[in-house]
């Protein structure tokens, strides 16, 4: 039954993100650009956990370049056999098009090796398809944001769900699995 009404929940945010336009998604991509980085969780970090905007996710680019120019360690997900793992990128032209033709880190790159101490100079930043007022997040349903975080002690990770405001639901359908970012903000 939740299976099917996430499934109903994903189709139409996404048909929503997917509708915006060119100027929409501009916008976007400078608002949470400007909202990230001038988040205290971002100055505080000298890690981010990112991802590599695809399709009609938010851009990240802006942010994960800023990042970089600020000498942050940045990370984001590469999949291998089911698993989502973090690794070190240095240049968004060093990535190559891995799991479901997402960019990913290419050859063999550090690893994220998370450290409990380490955990408040940490950020994670996480997509999905939809958000509610609650704070929780729906993915695409492949839980890998909820294993990898469910399968570690990274549950202290300083987190944000970033995404559009037409992807926010009245409620997003919870199972016990499902792992919510600490904030989310939606431009």
């Amino acid at each position: 039954m939740i299976k099917e009404q996430k499934k109903q929940i994903r189709r139409k945010a996404l048909a929503r993100r997917n509708a915006l336009t060119e100027p929409e998604r501009e916008r976007g991509k400078l608002l949470i650009t400007e909202r990230i980085l001038g988040h205290q969780w971002y100055y505080l970090s000298d890690t981010i956990l990112g991802f590599v905007s695809y399709g009609s996710e938010i851009c990240t680019t802006e942010i994960l370049e800023s990042a970089l120019q600020d000498g942050k360690n940045v990370y984001v997900p590469k999949v291998e056999d089911g698993k989502m793992e973090f690794y070190r990128m240095f240049s968004l032209s060093e990535l190559k098009n891995g799991y479901k033709k997402i960019p990913e880190p290419a050859g063999d790159t550090d690893r994220y090796v998370f450290e409990p101490e380490h955990a408040d100079k940490t950020l994670l930043l996480m997509s999905g398809s939809a958000f509610d007022p609650l704070g929780n997040r729906m993915g695409y349903g492949g839980g890998f944001y909820d294993r990898y975080l469910a399968d570690k002690e990274n549950l202290r990770l300083r987190s944000i769900g970033i995404g559009f405001r037409c992807q926010q639901v009245e409620q997003v359908p919870v199972e016990v699995t499902d792992v919510k970012p600490y904030q989310v903000i939606l431009v």
